[in-house]
């Protein structure tokens, strides 16, 4: 399922979608960092490196990727992570409406 809506909010640091069948959902902007699925972040992860993030930590740009999924390019310079809406939907689900 694809939102009907996408905009960033809280200056930035919260993605809001609007899913047809629940509402407005936000994720915010240190979450969908943490999330992303990118090579690097996985090596990262498995290689047991944390991640630090600095504390003003938004999301720059958001860019459509077909009718599937976003790329986020965060402040930090990561831009890698795609998410796909499912992958959207459910981060969205872990966080508070």
């Amino acid at each position: 399922m694809q939102p009907s809506q996408v905009e960033l909010c809280e200056d930035a640091t919260a993605l809001a979608l609007t899913w047809p069948d629940c509402g407005i959902r936000q994720v915010d902007a240190v979450a969908l960092r943490r999330a992303s699925r990118a090579a690097s972040e996985i090596r990262r992860q498995i290689e047991g490196i944390e991640l630090t993030l600095p504390p003003d930590l938004h999301i720059a740009a958001l860019e459509p990727i077909g009718n599937y999924a976003l790329r986020l390019h965060f402040s930090d310079g990561h831009d890698r992570g795609i998410y796909p809406w499912s992958y959207l939907r459910q981060l969205a689900g872990q966080q508070p409406a």
